[in-house]
């Protein structure tokens, strides 16, 4: 008798012994011939014989794919053995879905991905098994190839573009927010003129995650606001798989607890299978998905499985498990399951099952061979290329030919859209003005643009940034959100992917922590797993930064940008004036829009409605609209600073940005009265730096002086000070920066932050060397 220790050799043992065992359901000649594969597998099931065959087919090739992981890992050429055994029922829900269904996929999806590419079929200029394809893309995973067609190298996992499998790295769930967000961008396209949507309008988005992440924030956000759009009457067809395994690596999800989370949201379709039966799973998961696109609302299906071999390769379920439950679990073996069917059925028998077996475990032995000598990553460049991928002169074109529709045939919908009162014609404009019209001539351009979050529709944002955009745009473009960032950012994720510009709002700074990995796990990184074949073209506007007068606290003064600064491939843009922001912004879109690229536009509350620079009056903080006619010269590309001279401009260099160079212009007014030239750098760009221009400009004196108005540990000025170092600059460097603390209210925030007093002296200790 096996023992309950769920090895490859005695999980492949258990499987003949137990197959070799079985027995027609009826009794039948040894020479009768297989009974017609278009009659149901099961009395009352839609699920044939032939269609069991063929999942049959794609469940076996899942088994041996992880079998092939851990032999491959058992003498170090294997880097992934997390697998699918025990959830091969997953490959009815494949069966279930159209191809052309987008879907994110758990990590022990390898029978639903089988029967995707089978679904597929073969290129049309190749001669090749799907299935044998689908195991190479599988173990290139497994072995880091650089050939994988998604990732290529980079992790291991289930994603390719033409099979419409969007790569999910993450192991919590928290790709859930992006499924809801193609959900709603599959509803909402066709009612965008203008937008080509990557899916069909009839489309259905699909999800997969395990029983534990059901605990987690993400999938407890996505799950609300699921329900809250469905409160609504917002149709989002979203077909959700819990693949229930009872167990979180090593902790037990609570018997019941899952069904009971799952029945208890609101607005979502619950259905239930057991996913070690194939027919019960096929009918359901059909059930399910037909409802979803019927009706065009959500829905969970809750596919009861078990988990064999562990979690991963390094696990040792008996330091955690008793041995009766690990036997049970062998028990309900899928596989086992599926070839009952098809024996009891009549339809194959015993030996013809173990043979097909040993084919396929053979053909994927082969593949895992074939595979162990291709390419891996070898260069950081050749790793990093597809992270964030700059086309700049491609984005000043982009700018450019939005400005020609503009003063062209768009002009009368533009006239119409600003009331008649285009903002060129209005007098200089305060930082949120500009934004706002920026914002308005965005949205004329790009069809599929939408500007969405907490408060920025109807009231027009906390600040009035957003102000009359919902009238000029209508609720399709323009809207308001549940008050919660992952979902915010979750809907651009997806939007994003099906095809839209999603240009959401944080509404503060201090906000966004709430949501953060969001833009590190999941936007920052769908181009890098993908190879490009997925963007998640994005501009996310937040209200940040300190200095509000008679309004404060750290939630609203937040002064740390570290979390942002510390994602590879995100684009960081502080606009201080009106002069910048308008073309920052416009360059945020153009990238987004040419080369997916995530922006955070990162505006200081502070200096939304300042007027005035030098004294009470002057308006110098103002500056006018920019006509389209003149946008393409004054295109900001991203990375490069600007520089305002003061005097002979030979004796001090301040770097700094937003709130900073208010303070620091004024400063450098005053030291020119006194017969110091200076010259204000204004960064515009915290990600990437402009290190070329910081290093040139900091050169050019010898003197630089650092005005951070972060926090000194984990600030931008620890940047700075790097990147001068690393460019070469040899002169003397000094910095001002907040201190390490979150931002109080009232007078004392002044204690905390950077101030005009501390620049000049900081000025004069560097002037006086």
């Amino acid at each position: 008798m096996l023992g309950c220790v769920t090895t490859p050799q005695n999980l492949d043992e258990r499987f003949r012994d137990a197959v070799a065992a079985l027995r027609p359901g009826e009794p039948r000649p040894p020479d009768a011939p297989a009974r017609p594969g278009d009659d149901p597998v099961r009395a009352g099931s839609a699920l044939t014989g032939a269609r069991t065959r063929e999942l049959f087919d794609a469940q076996l090739t899942s088994r041996h794919l992880d079998l092939a992981a851990r032999w491959l890992r058992s003498f170090n050429e294997g880097f992934y053995t997390i697998g699918s055994s025990g959830h091969e029922g997953n490959a009815a829900v494949a069966a279930a879905l159209r191809p052309d269904d987008p879907a994110l996929l758990h990590y022990r999806s390898g029978a639903f991905y089988c029967v995707r590419a089978v679904q597929a079929g073969p290129a049309p200029d190749e001669d090749t098994d799907p299935l044998v394809e689908a195991a190479r893309d599988v173990l290139r995973g497994v072995v880091a190839s650089a050939a994988e067609p998604v990732a290529g190298g980079r992790h291991k996992v289930f994603g390719r573009a033409d099979l419409r499998i969007i790569p999910a790295t993450s192991t919590i769930a928290s790709h859930l927010p992006r499924a809801v967000g193609i959900a709603y961008g599959i509803a909402q396209a066709p009612a965008l003129r203008g937008v080509e949507s990557r899916w069909p309008a009839d489309a259905i988005a699909v999800a997969s995650f395990g029983d534990a992440s059901v605990n987690h924030a993400t999938a407890t956000a996505a799950l609300n606001t699921l329900g809250w759009y469905d409160h609504l009457g917002r149709r989002l067809p979203l077909l959700l798989i819990c693949e229930d395994n009872g167990l979180g690596i090593s902790v037990p999800s609570p018997r019941g607890w899952v069904a009971d989370t799952l029945r208890a949201r609101p607005g979502l379709r619950y259905f239930a299978a057991d996913g070690c039966d194939l027919a019960s799973a096929y009918d359901t998961a059909r059930e399910a998905a037909d409802w979803v696109r019927a009706e065009r609302r959500p829905a969970v299906l809750h596919l009861d499985l078990v988990r064999l071999m562990g979690h991963a390769g390094a696990d040792v379920e008996v330091a955690y498990r008793k041995a009766e439950d690990v036997a049970r679990d062998l028990d309900r073996d899928p596989l086992i399951g599926t070839a009952r069917l098809l024996v009891e059925g009549g339809f194959a028998t015993p030996d013809d099952l173990i043979t097909r077996y040993d084919e396929l475990g053979w053909q994927v032995r082969k593949v895992a061979e074939e595979v162990l000598g291709e390419p891996k990553l070898t260069t950081p460049a050749e790793i990093v290329a597809p992270l964030a991928p700059r086309r700049p002169l491609r984005a000043s074109r982009h700018v450019t030919d939005a400005a020609t529709r503009a003063s062209g045939a768009g002009s009368a919908a533009r006239t119409q859209a600003f009331g008649g009162k285009l903002p060129e014609h209005g007098g200089p404009l305060t930082l949120a003005q500009t934004i706002n019209a920026t914002l308005t001539d965005g949205l004329l351009s790009n069809p599929g643009a939408i500007v969405y979050g907490e408060d920025v529709a109807a009231k027009g944002g906390v600040y009035g940034v957003t102000k009359n955009l919902r009238d000029r745009f209508g609720a399709d473009r323009v809207f308001d959100t549940l008050l919660d960032e992952t979902s915010i950012l979750g809907l651009g994720l997806g939007t994003g992917l099906t095809g839209l510009l999603p240009i959401p709002e944080i509404q503060y700074l201090a906000y966004l922590h709430n949501a953060e990995d969001q833009l590190r796990g999941e936007a920052a990184t769908m181009s890098f797993f993908s190879q490009g074949a997925f963007r998640n073209p994005m501009v996310v506007r937040v209200a940040g930064l300190a200095y509000q007068q008679n309004f404060g606290g750290h939630f609203h003064n937040d002064n740390s940008v570290a979390v942002l600064r510390d994602v590879p491939g995100l684009v960081l843009a502080v606009p201080a004036r009106p002069a910048d922001a308008a073309p920052m912004l416009r360059s945020c879109l153009a990238a987004a829009a040419v080369d997916g690229t995530v922006s955070v536009f990162l505006e200081p509350i502070a200096l939304y409605h300042t007027r005035d620079l030098f004294q009470q009056g002057d308006n110098e903080w103002l500056a006018p609209y920019a006509p389209p006619g003149e946008w393409a010269a004054a295109h900001v590309p991203i990375g490069r600073a600007r520089t305002y001279p003061f005097g002979s401009a030979e004796d001090l260099t301040i770097l700094t940005f937003g709130n900073g160079v208010r303070m620091s212009l004024r400063v450098a007014a005053q030291l020119a009265a006194d017969g110091y030239g200076s010259r204000v750098v204004d960064l515009r760009w915290l990600s990437p730096l402009p290190v070329a221009d910081l290093v040139r400009e900091a050169s050019a004196t010898g003197r630089v002086l650092i005005v951070d108005e972060t926090r000194r540990s984990g600030g931008v000025g620890e940047g700075i000070l790097a990147a001068l170092v690393d460019g070469g600059f040899v002169g003397a460097a000094r910095r001002i920066a907040s201190a390490d603390s979150p931002v109080p209210l009232g007078p004392a925030a002044q204690q905390v932050l950077i101030g005009e007093d501390a620049i000049t002296q900081g000025a004069h200790a560097l002037l006086a060397r």
